[in-house]
């Protein structure tokens, strides 16, 4: 039996998305759309709620009233991005108790970088500097993005990212001017963190079954390679700014292409991490289980409140 003709519905979505024209919720979508904005989304939201844990345990730890009003607001800023991004991915169908339970059960991946522990306050600046540098190179592409809900909550966390990213680097900024041993902080944390921030945009091109077909969606506007580049060309003089020295021997500004050349990534050390053999992945899902049945009853409470009042009695109209 021959095989079924094309949907035509298929041929009007991507010359929608040709034209440019955003998808919306009640908008037709192939199913394949659908599932890759699915894991995408939930990965991104993931990603935030994970990423409140490596600062988050050093707000007690700040060194100064000042500080620890920063970095409350940041980790409260990373909740309100999960919030966004969950919501966004409701849209298409599936409920936040299901992403929950994928996050934890490990169905679903976050961003290798929250798999590495915070040793020291300056991890607090690198992780503003590089790691929200990296995510912001990413995201402004994403406000862009095929699909409607996500676009529009990407504009609002990259305003945020932006704060976030500008704190960081003025950390830095205090420490690489401080002390000796402050400076030698700062370095470390950097030499610690630089490699692991080139890794969050994905491996290299090519190497992604998925890639092709996302950027055919527009979901993705930009390649990994180039998203990456991007952010080391950015980041190179920033570095050079606050003084302090990038740990790779091949980084070099390349008169021809007009780009930083830069060294190999460990991809071996990146499919381990994502996979779940980092140093810190047991740790994350343990205190996300953790904090998931510790607030069981806030849930339970809302429910009851929410099924109380949604039919009042008679007697009590106005």
């Amino acid at each position: 039996m021959a095989g079924a003709a094309a949907d035509p519905r298929e041929a009007a979505f991507q010359a929608s998305i040709d034209a440019e024209r955003s998808v919306e919720p009640r908008d037709w979508m192939p199913e394949r759309y659908r599932a890759t904005l699915i894991r995408q989304i939930a990965q991104h939201a993931h990603s935030e709620i994970i990423g409140m844990q490596p600062e988050g345990n050093w707000i007690t730890r700040a060194p100064s009233l000042r500080r620890k009003a920063i970095l409350l607001a940041k980790v409260q800023d990373e909740a309100g991005h999960g919030l966004y991004l969950y919501s966004a991915a409701e849209t298409l169908g599936v409920s936040r108790s299901e992403l929950v339970e994928m996050l934890q059960t490990g169905r679903q991946k976050y961003s290798s970088i929250f798999n590495y522990p915070t040793l020291t306050w300056a991890d607090v600046g690198t992780i503003g500097w590089l790691v929200d540098g990296a995510a912001i190179t990413n995201q402004l592409a994403l406000t862009k993005t095929s699909y409607g809900p996500y676009a529009r909550a990407m504009v609002r966390i990259c305003r945020e990212e932006s704060f976030h990213q500008r704190q960081g680097f003025e950390l830095l900024a205090q420490l690489s001017r401080g002390t000796p041993a402050q400076r030698a902080m700062a370095q470390d944390a950097v030499d610690r963190w630089w490699w692991p921030s080139l890794m969050m945009f994905g491996p290299p091109d090519g190497s992604s079954p998925n890639s092709a077909q996302s950027m055919k969606w527009k979901i993705k506007r930009v390649s990994n390679d180039e998203l990456r580049q991007r952010f080391v060309d950015m980041t190179v003089p920033q570095a050079q700014a606050l003084g302090l020295t990038l740990p790779d021997p091949e980084l070099n500004w390349n008169e021809s292409s007009g780009h930083y050349d830069f060294g190999p990534i460990d991809w071996d050390e990146f499919a381990k991490v994502l996979n779940g053999d980092g140093p810190c992945n047991a740790e994350r899902i343990r205190v996300r289980r953790e904090a998931d049945s510790g607030g069981a009853w806030v849930r339970e409470a809302a429910r009851a409140w929410a099924a109380k009042h949604s039919h009042p009695a008679a007697g009590d109209a106005a």
